[in-house]
């Protein structure tokens, strides 16, 4: 089930995370290349946004996707039950981002993700700036990985270390839903906090 107090939640933490640092909206836009209307009604709550523009801003705060995400998400301890791991859907592509991690001060984090048929999303290269190492594993159906030049078309099993930072596209190029864990090492500096 898709939390829906966790658009509302982002929202906030996102606000807070741009005040915290004494940034204007231009600030943010321009440290992000969010545009300022964008990101004034993502804080706002009046737009959604996508998985890619959320990794630009979380790259803006010097902050990993998941960092984020963690810092939004309630609950603490070392057992993160299924039922309260938090959901999020990307409104333009239908991808499900469920985390799995406990929050915690171990700089792993892992996701499980779920990728409609024909769906594709682009980060680029600034998403992985505070990534160590990453690495995804196919659970069920077809992953089209674009890294920089490399192309990597991935089956049920299949796991794909990702080389040197560089811009990265997710396709589900098959018929049916891709599901993968996605398993993220952060590094232990920050960028632009």
């Amino acid at each position: 089930m898709i939390d829906i107090n966790l658009e509302s939640r982002l929202a906030a933490r996102l606000k807070a995370e741009r005040e915290t640092r004494g940034w204007t909206l231009a600030e943010l836009a321009a440290q992000s290349g969010v545009s300022k209307a964008m990101a004034s009604k993502i804080e706002r709550n009046e737009a959604s946004p996508t998985a890619a523009l959320l990794g630009r801003l979380a790259t803006a705060f010097g902050l990993t996707l998941a960092q984020l995400f963690a810092r939004v998400e309630e609950g603490a301890g070392l057992l993160n039950r299924r039922t309260d791991q938090a959901i999020w859907r990307d409104p333009e592509t239908g991808f499900l981002r469920r985390a799995l991690s406990p929050q915690g001060p171990v700089p792993l984090d892992l996701v499980w993700g779920e990728m409609p048929p024909g769906a594709e999303i682009a980060y680029p290269v600034d998403a992985f700036l505070l990534i160590e190492d990453q690495q995804v594993v196919i659970l069920e159906g077809k992953l089209t990985i674009v890294q920089g030049e490399a192309v990597y078309d991935m089956e049920e099993g299949d796991c794909l270390r990702f080389g040197p930072p560089a811009s990265v596209l997710f396709r589900n190029p098959g018929r049916k839903l891709c599901r993968y864990v996605l398993a993220t090492l952060r590094r232990n500096k920050t960028v632009g906090a």
